[in-house]
């Protein structure tokens, strides 16, 4: 069996979604697999006919008959989304949807209390905001990492008393900190309604309420069903989120996520459920670099200003999306942290032909050898990495010109890249993916 590993190698919002798509159709794979982040992600999907979903806890090849979906306990479970997304695609014709979904019993689950905390946190900052999706992922997995004893896990669903116990502390315990953190401006107009979450004392109970479908449904894999599918399946994807440059240990913090963003835990599922597969590392890139919210983006450029449509828009927790020209810089340093990939994508295309000149970011004209010093940054202290981050937020680009020429700018790529670029796209379709190598599959 085949074990194609989708990795963005940027900022987030490469093409995920659209890859891991079109690498189901294209492999027979049966199986999707969410190997980390959680309900913050959003991969898009357009059929041919035109219809659109943005995936945030379904596998993106869901639009493919059978193919199922296996959140791994390196996911972190919104359980009333998951059941809202759900519905929103049995309305789209994917009636059996529920039935093609497990959750692995040891992922975490975000509850209210998680998701205004998050919340109330990222609103204090103010103009400092860190660029969270305002989804609670973040605040989970710190409780987590902390050792807190009331984490709730998905195998925890079927259980009400344990539920309301852990639900009662987390509670008062998330309700203390923030008292603690802000005093009375928990009570201001910003943060008030959030803070209501925690002084309403049958949230808990109408929570547990609302997503007993979980229980109903038996979404939870009680058994080691990941295992059965990969037995059954000629290939498996398993479908990253965000990117390699908001990595918990790589990303630049403090704009950086709490979940990680390598592949690593999809590598581990692997040896775990499918021993002896081929494992193949698809790196996903645009063809120039986005970011959606704050944190560094050296080569940011208004010049891409009303060229692009995007699924995903300014929010109010991201705020805008951004873009910049390609930064090899960045690109290198995500190829680095991932340890290479096997097969590269370059998504956006499409872009191309409304440009007259396209540009790369082969190197900065800071003083300092910033492209050298990343390459430890996963091992600095969080002070260091901090004073990092404010020099690649300083970091001056120094370009190289194209004429904006498809051929010549995957040239330019494979040559950032050291390896040829395996596919193509150039739309928002599986089919306007083309595959440039003969061994790409």
């Amino acid at each position: 069996m085949r074990a194609y590993i989708v990795i963005d190698l940027g900022f987030g919002d490469a093409g995920k979604g659209l890859i891991t798509d079109f690498l189901v159709r294209q492999t027979r794979a049966g199986v999707v697999v969410r190997y980390n982040g959680g309900a913050q992600a959003g991969h898009n999907v357009v059929m041919p006919e035109g219809m659109h979903h943005t995936f945030a806890q379904f596998g993106s090849g869901s639009f493919v008959a059978g193919v199922k979906t296996y959140l791994s306990k390196g996911m972190v479970v919104h359980p009333g989304a998951l059941l809202v997304e759900g519905d929103v695609l049995v309305k789209k014709g994917l009636s059996d949807i529920f039935s093609r979904i497990k959750i692995n019993p040891q992922a975490l689950i975000i509850t209210p209390y998680h998701q205004a905390a998050n919340r109330i946190k990222e609103l204090a900052r103010e103009d400092g905001r860190h660029g969270s999706c305002g989804v609670g992922v973040g605040e989970t997995v710190e409780d987590n990492l902390a050792g807190c004893e009331d984490c709730i896990r998905a195998g925890d669903l079927a259980k009400p008393n344990l539920l309301l116990q852990k639900m009662a502390s987390i509670r008062e315990r998330k309700q203390k900190a923030l008292s603690d953190l802000f005093g009375n401006d928990l009570s201001s107009a910003s943060t008030a309604a959030e803070w209501q979450v925690f002084l309403q004392d049958d949230l808990a109970l109408r929570w547990m309420d609302s997503i007993g479908r979980m229980v109903a449904l038996n979404l939870v894999d009680d058994s080691d069903i990941l295992t059965e599918w990969a037995k059954s399946s000629e290939a498996m994807v398993f479908e990253g989120a965000q990117g390699v440059l908001l990595d918990a240990k790589a990303g630049f913090y403090p704009y950086n996520s709490w979940t990680n963003c390598s592949p690593d835990n999809a590598i581990t599922l692997v040896h775990d459920h499918a021993p002896g597969s081929e494992i193949i590392k698809v790196g996903v890139s645009r063809c120039y670099t986005v970011r959606h919210g704050p944190g560094p983006l050296p080569t940011e450029t208004h010049e891409f200003d009303g060229l692009i449509m995007e699924h995903n828009q300014n929010n109010a927790w991201q705020g805008s999306v951004r873009y910049g020209w390609f930064d090899q810089v960045l690109f290198n340093y995500a190829l680095k942290v991932v340890k290479g990939v096997d097969l590269l994508a370059v998504t956006h295309l499409d872009l191309l032909h409304k440009l007259e000149v396209w540009k790369i970011c082969r190197h900065y004209s800071s003083d300092s050898d910033l492209a050298t010093n990343l390459l430890s940054y996963p091992s600095l202290s969080l002070a260091q990495k901090e004073n990092m981050t404010r020099e690649l937020m300083a970091a001056k680009p120094d370009y190289e010109s194209f004429a904006s020429q498809e051929s010549e700018i995957l040239k330019a790529i494979e040559h950032a890249a050291g390896m040829p670029v395996s596919f193509a796209v150039r739309g928002a379709k599986s089919q306007h993916v083309t595959i440039r190598e003969s061994n790409a599959m």
